[in-house]
């Protein structure tokens, strides 16, 4: 499994200790930032996002996306501007099921300033070994993909 992770200056300490833990058994791309320095969170989350889709606009099924600010929210808010991706801002290991069975979430944001590393690498383990239920799901995961006015 392929995983593109970034964060923002909040979240670099995080976003180093899972890249750590997480190379071992998957292949990360670790977009970033590299330095404490104050960056704007957009633009991380801009990268993951972009790489996350493929030519047809449609995300990949192989891969996923890591984001992580100090509250998670502002990363997610980013990342849901682009089409066919679904960021989930997660708080508990539920919230971390659900969106993968039920929203086929393929982006997890996290708050580094409200979680530990070990319950953090627990959630991305959760999301990435949690299939997308289909059924009923996807019709609903069609609406929040498509354009309103």
């Amino acid at each position: 499994m392929k995983i593109l992770i970034a964060s923002d200056h909040a979240g670099i300490e995080l976003k180093t200790q899972l890249v750590e833990a997480l190379k071992s058994q998957n292949q990360i791309d670790d977009l970033g930032p590299f330095s404490t320095e104050s960056v704007d969170y957009p633009d991380f989350a801009d990268q993951v996002c972009r790489k996350l889709q493929t030519e047809d606009n449609q995300p990949s099924l192989k891969e996923f996306g890591i984001l992580i600010c100090g509250s998670g929210q502002g990363m997610a808010l980013r990342a849901n501007k682009y089409k066919n991706i679904r960021a989930a801002l997660v708080y508990n290991d539920e919230i971390v099921k659900l969106s993968r069975e039920h929203n086929n979430a393929n982006i997890i944001c996290i708050g580094a300033r409200f979680c530990d590393f070990e319950t953090a690498l627990r959630w991305i383990n959760l999301f990435k070994n949690t299939a997308f239920a289909q059924g009923r799901h996807q019709t609903r995961v069609a609406k929040v993909c498509s354009p309103t006015s």
